[in-house]
């Protein structure tokens, strides 16, 4: 403790910051995850370390509990807002030392649908599991997709969807993908709060994303074809909806 009985986090040993910045993260404190992090760096720590084993294991617990009807919304938002400010220092030093990319992936809120927490809580998880995530943001057309597809050459593919009457766009963008020839080119995942894996399969997507804890999963464990993107994997993925 400090002077003033505050937790000095300098006086922690490595294990103990890690589970404090869990701790902090599930709590929305900003500050003291920047701190931690800086300290941890300090000592030496690889950037890509602090992001998994401090950051991303954190948000993992936090993505756990909101499943599970513990944490709500605003929680969830003051624990990504924290992480956002850990990775705000992160990324260029994980630029800069190379660290393992998984793949590329670029993702979005579908045509006429405007809601993006959970599509930013899910790029936030995929960008701290080890992808390159390319956000378009909302209300996005087949083309805006196909044109990102085309700039960007991803893996990955993501689009969200609040609505029950923007779902069905979700198809739209699959179908164009098949008329072009490009959709075995990619793997096709959905979620968002009115979908299910029923609807997935409907619309021809591979598999279902329920919550933002769930997708940065699949392209290293779901698929046979796709044991680890990098890694050789045959058939890339597209995110089709979260929340």
């Amino acid at each position: 403790m400090s002077d003033d009985g505050e937790l000095d986090l300098n006086t922690l040993s490595n294990e103990d910051l890690v589970l404090q910045v869990h701790d902090d993260l599930y709590d929305g404190l900003k500050e003291e995850v920047e701190a931690a992090v800086h300290i941890l760096l300090g000592r030496g720590w690889a950037p890509y370390k602090v992001l998994t084993e401090a950051l991303v294991e954190g948000m993992r617990i936090v993505g756990i509990d909101f499943r599970d009807g513990i944490l709500f919304v605003p929680e969830v938002l003051l624990a990504a807002n924290s992480m956002k400010a850990g990775m705000f220092i992160l990324r260029p030093l994980l630029i800069a030392t190379g660290a393992p990319r998984l793949g590329k992936m670029v993702i979005g809120t579908v045509k006429g649908d405007i809601h993006d927490i959970g599509k930013n809580l899910v790029g936030m998880m995929m960008e701290g599991a080890g992808f390159e995530v390319i956000d378009l943001g909302i209300n996005n057309s087949v083309e805006k997709y196909l044109g990102a597809i085309e700039e960007h050459g991803p893996d990955i593919l993501g689009m969200s969807a609040l609505l029950t009457t923007t779902m069905p766009y979700m198809k739209v963008v699959i179908d164009t993908l098949k008329e072009k020839g490009m959709r075995d080119d990619y793997v096709v995942l959905v979620g968002g709060a009115p979908l299910n894996e029923e609807f997935a399969k409907a619309i021809g997507a591979d598999a279902y994303c329920r919550d933002a804890a769930v997708p940065s999963k699949p392209p290293r464990a779901t698929w046979p074809q796709a044991q680890s993107i990098g890694q050789g994997l045959e058939r890339p993925f597209t995110c089709a909806a979260f929340w």
